[in-house]
C-alpha cells in the first residue's frame, strides 16, 4: 500500500478540521476579507452559538486619499 493510500486511510477517522463553522462560511468570511481591500475590519456575531452576521467595515488612508477617489 503506497504512503498516499495510506494517509488516505488515516484521514477516514480524523476528527473534522472544523469545530464551529462549515465550509460555506469559511469562504463567505474569505470573500467579505477579499471585498475589504487594503484596509478594514471584518466581525463575526454569534448568535445561540451559531454565526449569524458576518460585519464589514472598509476604512481609508487618510493620509493617501484624495477627495473623488472612492468608489462604491
Amino acid at each position: 500500500m503506497s504512503n498516499v493510500n495510506i494517509n488516505q486511510i488515516r484521514g477516514l477517522n480524523a476528527p473534522p478540521l472544523l469545530s464551529f463553522l462549515d465550509q460555506r462560511q469559511v469562504r463567505m468570511i474569505d470573500e467579505a476579507l477579499s471585498a475589504l481591500g487594503e484596509y478594514g475590519e471584518l466581525r463575526l456575531v454569534v448568535e445561540k452559538g451559531r454565526l449569524r452576521f458576518i460585519i464589514t467595515q472598509k476604512s481609508f488612508d487618510a493620509l493617501k486619499w484624495q477627495p473623488g477617489e472612492v468608489e462604491e
